[in-house]
């Protein structure tokens, strides 16, 4: 079994200390955080709007007060570079001058009608084109998008079984809350709550950068479907050996198993996320979260020849209660908010920016774990950069063997007072075009701190 080598140069007893006096710190400079995070236990489960916010470091959530572009301002009137940004929910920016102008604007026409607008078709046609799929359809978000998307390979193909990578992440869609155990066996993820069913009953699990696992799975011959990422981001980034996508395509291919992309957060590859850059030609696309620019959206799109199988069967009488859909499901705020990010947002002088700011990341991490001997290694996606403990594990289960809680907690809270935010589920930065150079460079000077904070004398 694949273990992480725990760094040799790490002092645990100080790391121990260094970690408390971060988290009195903490406390210490966030009163009014603090206040209102006890105050919010009353009315909110856990404290919070939504579970994960408990995930952040420290002992209770920063509430923020703003936020505009690459940074916010907290209540206690801190402000902080923001390399987090919504964990790609805002990695336009936050607060989109275009964005925030048509939702004013749609909210004084009106926000839904269950009706099209014209908007609708403007989006259509640019998530074809940044994609090379040709028909689009809408959702709340991604994670109902994908919902939708398993249900069509269903139904198009007869097969009652999808195929997902171990420790991937697809939102909260029942199917894919799964990883192997030790002897290949489907199972629950670790937090996942109240499966519907045994989730061998619906999915088959297989390691990224296994072609040959992939295809045992599929010559079984019950697959409907292979969801992937095509580079693992949730679970820490976890890149694609050569060759790897390609064969995954092929052998979808052989098989007549459908082949869906999840570009959520892949999108920081590019303008068409990993689906155009590499030439991947799936069946399905899914998106969500940044091409609204904070507005809450989905959209999926699929080949014209899937299209046209599926048009018929979804324009019956009984559509609404096909599974498919949601009142809210393409309203003319969310369309509004689409166009206005994808027209000013997301395009290839975008990336020209954010993607040498990454790279100029990657570096200064790697240079000061260098100058300290630390064996760590940063991957990079686009515009996104995370470092690991480790060398780069090449599947999920190596990914989720290397987590340090407890190092990551002292990192991410070290940086967090010193006004840097990270990604709280892992060591991840994302560049938006509102960050600069001096920007990463805070960071890595804070992170070298850090690591002085740790390392043995």
């Amino acid at each position: 079994m694949w273990r992480v080598r725990i760094p040799s140069v790490i002092d645990r007893q100080k790391l121990e200390y260094a970690l408390k006096s971060e988290e009195q710190l903490f406390c210490d400079i966030h009163p009014k955080s603090m206040q209102l995070a006890q105050s919010a236990k009353t009315a909110l489960l856990s404290g919070v709007p939504m579970p994960w916010m408990t995930r952040w470091p420290g002992s209770f959530p920063l509430h923020v007060q703003r936020a505009h572009g690459a940074r916010f301002i907290d209540v206690d009137d801190i402000e902080y570079v923001d390399f987090c940004l919504g964990d790609t929910g805002a990695m336009t920016g936050h607060a989109l001058d275009a964005v925030a102008q048509a939702v004013t604007q749609q909210a004084q026409l009106g926000l839904t009608t269950m009706l099209p607008t014209s908007d609708a078709q403007w989006v259509a046609q640019n998530l074809a084109q940044r994609f090379g799929v040709a028909k689009w359809q809408f959702a709340i978000s991604a994670t109902d998008a994908n919902r939708f998307v398993l249900r069509f390979a269903r139904m198009l193909t007869g097969r009652p079984k999808i195929v997902v990578h171990d420790w991937c992440y697809h939102g909260s869609v029942d199917e894919t809350l799964v990883i192997r155990d030790a002897k290949g066996n489907t199972i629950s993820r670790p937090g996942a709550i109240g499966p519907q069913v045994d989730p061998a009953l619906t999915t088959r699990v297989v390691p990224f950068n296994d072609l040959v696992e992939l295809e045992r799975v599929l010559a079984i011959g019950d697959v409907a479907c292979v969801l992937i990422e095509p580079a693992l981001t949730n679970i820490g980034i976890v890149l694609p050996q050569d060759g790897y996508i390609q064969g995954v395509r092929d052998i979808t291919r052989k098989y007549d198993v459908l082949l869906v992309v999840d570009e959520t957060h892949t999108i920081c590859a590019g303008p068409g996320g990993c689906t155009k850059l590499w030439n991947i030609d799936p069946d399905f696309v899914v998106i969500g979260k940044t091409i609204g620019g904070g507005i809450p959206v989905g959209a999926y799109g699929m080949t014209g020849e899937i299209a046209l199988r599926l048009e018929a069967a979804m324009t019956g009488h009984d559509v609404d209660v096909s599974g498919v859909g949601g009142t809210l499901s393409g309203s003319a705020l969310a369309m509004s908010a689409m166009r206005a990010t994808l027209s000013n947002a997301l395009t290839q002088e975008d990336f020209d920016q954010t993607i040498p700011l990454a790279t100029r990341w990657t570096q200064g991490v790697e240079q000061a774990c260098a100058k300290r001997n630390l064996d760590w290694h940063v991957q990079q996606l686009g515009c996104r950069a995370e470092y690991w403990f480790c060398t780069p594990p090449i599947d999920g289960a190596q990914a989720a063997a290397a987590v340090d809680p407890m190092l990551e907690s002292f990192l991410h809270l070290f940086c967090l007072n010193r006004g840097v935010l990270l990604a709280p589920f892992h060591n991840m930065a994302l560049m938006s075009p509102f960050h600069s150079a001096a920007d990463v460079d805070k960071h890595t000077e804070v992170f070298a701190l850090a690591l002085d904070a740790i390392i043995t004398a």
